[in-house]
């Protein structure tokens, strides 16, 4: 496992049980403050209910999840958004009859900065153009870029986004890839759950592969040399090597 610097966000022997299928055992993961964090891996491995499970969406059933010195875990999930957490959730979630305005004013901030619902117009333009635009009417792109912004509203310290390129063409992935640097220019802390790989190397600072429930590996960016072998691991595991 590759070090890491100061942990803004720390999960520990995190345990999550739907009925009886065990589907987290111990995760334990350590997301850099400032950086993007990637966790790849296989449909069903866990990744999305890791997610879920720091947010609270899901209740776990063991372990820890660390902002600072403070457990998460203890509180329900509207508590949580005021130790600087935001979520992108997979499909995007949006309110099918609510305007883009009426949703870059659906809650509020935790802190004034450093985003502003006209900064964030400015990090989407397309979004400007269809404020007065149903969330049902717009384009998948659209869509991608207005759930992204929603959280951004928030003004998080520790943005999870959860399979935000999912269904878009390759110009909008682009369009994604370029504005995740910008976030962690403005000082967030990214957790970045992502079935595409390309896409997924392009912005992270580390990578971490997930299997049946659990991390097995965490890397640095510029230590994934062998996209083959780093495939091989995604798809079978250990038994990959």
């Amino acid at each position: 496992m590759a070090a890491v610097e100061r942990a803004a966000l720390r999960i520990q022997g995190l345990h999550v049980h739907y009925g009886a299928s065990h589907a987290l055992q111990g995760v334990d993961l350590a997301v850099p403050a400032g950086s993007v964090t990637a966790v790849l891996g296989r449909n069903g491995v866990g990744k999305t209910t890791t997610i879920n499970a720091v947010m609270g969406i899901v209740p776990a059933s063991g372990g820890h999840v660390y902002v600072d010195d403070t457990d998460l875990l203890p509180l329900p999930a509207h508590l949580r958004r005021r130790f600087g957490l935001a979520l992108v959730p997979q499909g995007r979630r949006l309110f099918h009859s609510l305007s883009v305005e009426e949703h870059l004013h659906l809650v509020k901030p935790i802190r004034e900065e450093p985003f502003s619902v006209e900064s964030i117009l400015d990090l989407f333009p397309r979004l400007r153009e269809r404020l007065a635009a149903s969330a049902h009417t717009l384009s998948g792109g659209e869509r991608s870029m207005l759930s992204i912004a929603r959280a951004l509203v928030v003004n998080p310290t520790i943005l999870l986004m959860d399979e935000p390129t999912e269904g878009l063409a390759p110009l909008l992935v682009d369009s994604i890839a370029e504005t995740i640097p910008l976030l962690k220019d403005q000082g967030l802390t990214v957790l970045l759950v992502e079935q595409n790989l390309k896409f997924a190397l392009s912005v992270a600072d580390y990578v971490a592969v997930m299997d049946r429930g659990s991390i097995l590996r965490v890397m640095k960016r510029d230590e994934v040399r062998d996209l083959r072998a780093l495939s091989d691991l995604i798809l079978h595991g250990e038994q990959g090597e």
